[in-house]
């Protein structure tokens, strides 16, 4: 897959909840970044098997059940793509509406991620998810989270 094509995917696996597929997309040596993370929150995930047991209850935090206003931006190296796209849906522990936008980085080699830079709001977060310590709680449950 193109990197285009990969992020339509995953975006498809999320909706989905399809957590150990999603996880699949990433390189054996695969890296999720997370540039503003939040004191108590991993400011990175490495390797396929750590971000599979950390997208694995992302499901039991967010029902996302739409991904609004997706835009791919091609750089000038073809293995590196930037996504803006918002999701939407809800809280599942709340009940609250969930509406997040988000821009990632991706480098994709082979088909694989290889690198996933994800730029997202954790204030914004914590204010729908009932406060920052519940933010914490929710995605740093089990050794790096559960957010996308």
């Amino acid at each position: 897959m193109n990197p285009p094509e990969l992020i339509d995917r995953a975006l498809e696996l999320l909706l989905a909840k399809d957590m150990a597929a999603f996880a699949g997309l990433f390189a054996e040596d695969g890296v999720i970044e997370f540039p503003f993370a939040p004191p108590g929150y991993p400011p990175r995930v490495e390797g396929r098997t750590a971000i599979t047991a950390y997208m694995r209850g992302y499901p039991d935090l967010l029902d996302i059940r739409e991904f609004t206003e997706q835009t791919v931006h091609r750089t000038v190296d073809p293995e590196v793509v930037v996504a803006e796209f918002e999701a939407a849906g809800r809280v599942v522990a709340t009940g609250r509406p969930y509406r997040m936008r988000y821009i990632a980085v991706l480098t994709v080699r082979d088909g694989e991620i290889h690198h996933y830079r994800d730029y997202w709001n954790p204030l914004a977060a914590a204010e729908m998810m009932g406060g920052a310590q519940e933010l914490n709680a929710a995605f740093a449950h089990e050794s790096g989270g559960g957010h996308e």
